[in-house]
């Protein structure tokens, strides 16, 4: 294109608690987002660019998601790591419209994908036990580690891989990887907090950009 997360919650490289609760996106958005961006790809072809090389630096950022089980209404639950959206699962035209959702499975909280939950996607979700959010530099590429209709139950010290649902792209419609860390999982208010970054290239299970690699 023309971390390890420290222990203290305010050392988080940036946070945004007041991450907004977007409305679902309708398909004639989407249509039309995909056709900007290929309009803008050409572009940058007629000038000598590669228009599917994507410029990637990592962002890690936090947000707070909450679960299903509280009673009350419009709390959001679910969370969209393409666009870093959050959600309110019940509300109108929400139903695939995000990539996984906070519940309490048991009494303990989990992340479960929309498949856990009725909904027809292709999002999946994994656990990697153990490890520092900095040394997850690629998502797995054995299928089989992936639940789409599981919890996956969150423990502190784990780092959570996801695939997205598909989504339409510059590329067309296609799945991204994204990962999560837990930094405060807090049962009595039903929620957690949690640090995330996304690749925005299609089909790339890289969780790091290169140049970033140690």
């Amino acid at each position: 294109m023309c971390r390890r997360v420290p222990e203290a919650f305010a050392q988080v490289p940036r946070t945004s608690d007041d991450t907004q609760v977007n409305r679902p996106r309708s398909p004639s958005r989407l249509l039309v987002s995909g056709l900007t961006a290929l309009v803008l790809g050409g572009a940058a072809a007629a000038c000598g660019d590669d228009p599917f090389q994507i410029t990637w630096i990592s962002t890690p950022d936090t947000t707070v998601i909450y679960s299903l089980a509280r009673p009350e209404l419009g709390l959001p639950s679910a969370f969209d790591f393409l666009d870093r959206d959050r959600f309110v699962v019940e509300a109108p035209g929400s139903t695939d419209a995000w990539d996984v959702a906070l519940d309490t499975r048991d009494g303990r909280l989990a992340l479960v994908p929309p498949g856990a939950l009725g909904v027809v996607s292709e999002a999946r979700i994994t656990v990697i036990a153990d490890v520092s959010f900095d040394d997850v530099l690629e998502a797995p590429a054995d299928t089989t580690l992936y639940t789409a209709t599981d919890p996956v139950f969150l423990a502190l010290g784990n780092v959570y891989v996801v695939r997205t649902r598909l989504q339409s792209s510059s590329f067309g419609v296609c799945m991204f990887y994204a990962k999560l860390e837990p930094l405060v999982i807090d049962t009595e208010l039903e929620s957690v907090h949690f640090v995330f970054d996304n690749n925005p290239r299609c089909e790339d299970r890289n969780l790091q950009p290169d140049q970033e690699r140690s």
